[in-house]
């Protein structure tokens, strides 16, 4: 079968010469026409980009140290009066005067902005941090740091990896709505 040649119009109300070709579909082996135009040269043709994908970053867990569990147990009572949620963090900076602390403005679900001040600043700049989700315990009592009132804290994993500490900002997936609480 020979393709045929068709005149489309452009937006600019020109005609160019087009020519129908059939591609099989993949899915069904079917064959739909497209419109591929004569007079385009081959450079112009748009070139799939190829996905990239990230390469995943090799832990050697032989080398990390943890903090052994508690032998204690807490009852269930006092452990489902801790309030953990998660929030969205709206705005994250330094602490001026202080090389540690890093400022957080969340969104908690309530409507109004939750103030948490965490001592994180030697593992994350702060613009990294804004968009994130992440959990916090937000029934904590008030604590000031630095002239402000910190109002809950944020939950990060720690160990030690060839006698460095490390540290990881618990950050959940972005579906999760501000305020949901984890159970």
């Amino acid at each position: 079968m020979e393709p045929k040649k068709l005149e489309k119009p452009r937006k600019n109300g020109a005609f160019s010469t087009c020519q129908a070709v059939t591609k099989p579909d993949e899915e069904t082996g079917g064959v739909f026409p497209t419109m591929k135009p004569l007079d385009m040269p081959k450079a112009e043709k748009k070139a799939e980009a190829a996905p990239v994908e990230k390469a995943a970053e090799v832990i050697d867990f032989s080398k990390v140290k943890i903090e052994p569990l508690f032998s204690d147990f807490v009852d269930f009572d006092t452990f489902a009066k801790s309030d953990f949620r998660a929030v969205k963090v709206k705005e994250c900076e330094a602490v001026k005067k202080s090389k540690k602390l890093l400022k957080f403005v969340l969104d908690d679900g309530t409507g109004t902005d939750r103030v948490i001040l965490s001592g994180i600043h030697e593992y994350y700049e702060p613009e990294e941090l804004v968009g994130k989700t992440c959990i916090a315990i937000t029934n904590l009592p008030p604590r000031p740091m630095m002239g402000m009132e910190s109002c809950g804290m944020l939950i990060s994993a720690v160990h030690q990896e060839e006698g460095q500490e490390k540290l990881h900002l618990l950050m959940v997936d972005d579906h999760i709505p501000a305020g949901a609480k984890l159970y």
